[in-house]
């Protein structure tokens, strides 16, 4: 299974560049970390078993209001691929599983 992320910066209208996530457990333990690309994603990211995950975005460059975004989320089938997007602006965000 392979989970995936896009933060768009809504306020300027396009990707969120170079902006650090970490893939964990719910438990905190580290699996992966990266910035976004130019074109505001992060692909590839691997998770073996069913579980829960959480996303954990750095949104301070961003979002003067959120310094932090979380987003946590089950993987009930691991064979399946889980694109979590990020939409963000200063005062707001939201999220939704993506395909």
């Amino acid at each position: 299974m392979t989970i995936s992320t896009h933060v768009l910066d809504a306020q300027r209208g396009r990707p969120a560049t170079g902006l650090a996530v970490r893939l964990e457990r719910a438990d905190g333990t580290l699996l992966s970390s990266g910035r976004t690309g130019a074109d505001g994603r992060i692909t590839g990211w691997d998770a073996t078993e069913a579980g829960v995950y959480r996303l954990v975005f750095d949104t301070g460059p961003v979002s003067p209001f959120f310094p932090e975004v979380v987003l946590t989320f089950r993987v009930a089938d691991p064979a399946e691929h889980h694109h979590v997007p990020l939409l963000l602006s200063p005062f707001a965000y939201s999220t939704y599983r993506g395909s």
